[in-house]
C-alpha cells in the first residue's frame, strides 16, 4: 500500500428518520505503519446545523475521498422507461436480469439433475446436508454448493424481482444465504430495511457531497461472517450480539480482536461509544471494510453483480492459524 493512501470512513445510514448515526474515520500513518480511529462523530437530530451539511463538512475537513455505507447506492434494474412496453417482471429483457436468472436456473437444474440421476443418494445426501449446524460451523458448506438447502431452493424458486432486487442480491444469496439466515435470522434484500423517506434523503445527500468522493456499499453482517471465516471472531461472540445483556461485551470483544489483527488503534472513549451504541459499531465495521479495500483485500464479485454501479464490496481477512 502506498503512503498516498491516508484515510477511509464508514457510515451506517440504516434505521428510521429519527435515528442518529455515526461517522467513523480510519487514518493510516505511514511512519508508524498503523491505522488509527481518528474520528467517531455522532450526527444528532438536535444539532443546530442541518445534518447533511455536517456530513459534507466532515468529508471536506478530513479531505476524504472514499466512504463506505450500508445503504443501496444503485436502483433495481426495473426502470420507468420500460413502463410503456413492459411485458412483466418474469420476462424482463435487461442484460443483468437475464444473466442472474440464467445463474439461478442453472443451480436449480443441476439440483434437479442430481435428484433424477439417483433419488435415493440425493435424499441421503440431503439428510446429511440438513444436519449441518451453522451454530457450530458457519462455513461447512457454501450456499450454492450441493446439496442446496431447502430454504435456499425456495428462495431461488421465488425468483428475481427486477423492481425490488438488484443483481448483487443474488450474489449475496449464493455466498451467504444460509449463514445469514442461521446467524442473523435475515435474508439479504437490498431494500429490505430501507424506507422511501431514507431513499429520498440519501439521494439528496449524495447530490451535496464533494464531487471527488467515491462511495462504496457493504454489509455489516457479511463482514462479521468474514471475520469469523478468518478466525478473528468466534461463533459464540456473534450469537452474543443478540443478547441484550451480552451485546455490549460482544462488541467490545470483536473490536478488540480487530485492533489486534488489523493493526488499528482505538482511543478508550471511542471504544466505549462503540460498545454502547449499535450504530457506532456498524459504522466502525464499515470503516474496517474500507481499510480492507485500501489493502486490496476484497472478494471478487462478478461484473454483473455491480453492473448497476452500486460499488458493492465485501472484505477478506487473513486467516489466523
Amino acid at each position: 500500500m502506498g503512503t498516498s493512501i491516508k484515510n477511509v470512513a464508514g457510515m451506517s445510514l440504516g434505521g428510521g428518520r429519527r435515528e442518529n448515526f455515526f461517522f467513523s474515520l480510519l487514518e493510516y500513518f505511514p511512519d508508524k505503519r498503523r491505522w488509527f480511529l481518528t474520528s467517531l462523530h455522532q450526527v444528532k437530530d438536535e444539532e443546530i446545523r442541518d445534518r447533511d451539511e455536517i456530513i459534507a463538512a466532515w468529508i471536506t475537513q478530513y479531505g476524504l475521498t472514499q466512504l463506505v455505507v450500508d445503504f443501496p447506492l444503485s436502483k433495481p434494474p426495473c426502470e420507468e422507461s420500460c413502463l410503456t412496453n413492459c411485458q412483466g417482471a418474469n420476462v424482463c429483457p435487461r442484460d443483468s436480469v437475464v444473466e442472474v436468472r440464467g445463474e439461478m436456473e442453472s443451480l436449480l437444474e443441476e439440483d434437479a439433475r442430481l435428484h433424477s440421476k439417483n433419488p435415493k443418494k440425493y435424499e441421503q445426501e440431503r439428510i446429511i446436508a440438513s444436519e449441518i449446524d451453522y451454530s457450530k460451523n458457519l462455513l461447512k458448506k457454501n450456499t450454492d454448493e450441493h446439496m442446496l438447502s431447502r430454504s435456499f431452493k425456495r428462495k431461488l424458486r421465488k425468483g428475481f424481482t427486477p423492481y425490488w432486487h438488484r443483481p448483487i442480491d443474488f450474489w449475496v444469496w449464493k455466498n451467504y444465504y444460509d449463514q445469514l439466515l442461521e446467524v442473523f435470522k435475515i435474508s439479504y434484500e437490498s431494500f429490505g430495511n430501507v424506507s422511501v423517506m431514507l431513499l429520498a434523503k440519501l439521494n439528496y445527500l449524495v447530490r451535496h457531497l464533494p464531487k471527488d468522493l467515491t462511495m462504496y456499499e457493504s454489509n455489516v453482517q457479511i463482514c462479521l461472517i468474514e471475520l469469523y471465516r478468518a478466525k478473528v471472531v468466534s461463533k459464540s461472540t456473534l450469537f452474543q450480539l443478540f443478547d441484550l445483556d451480552l451485546a455490549s461485551q460482544a462488541r467490545e470483544h470483536i473490536v478488540h480482536n480487530i485492533e489486534v489483527h488489523m493493526g488499528i488503534f482505538i482511543y478508550e472513549n471511542d471504544l466505549e461509544t462503540i460498545m454502547k451504541n449499535t450504530h457506532a459499531f456498524d459504522s466502525f465495521i464499515l470503516s474496517v471494510v474500507g481499510q480492507r479495500m485500501l489493502m486490496n483485500e476484497l472478494r471478487n464479485i462478478p461484473v454483473w453483480g455491480n453492473a448497476d454501479g452500486g460499488n458493492f464490496i465485501v472484505p477478506m481477512f487473513h486467516l489466523q492459524g
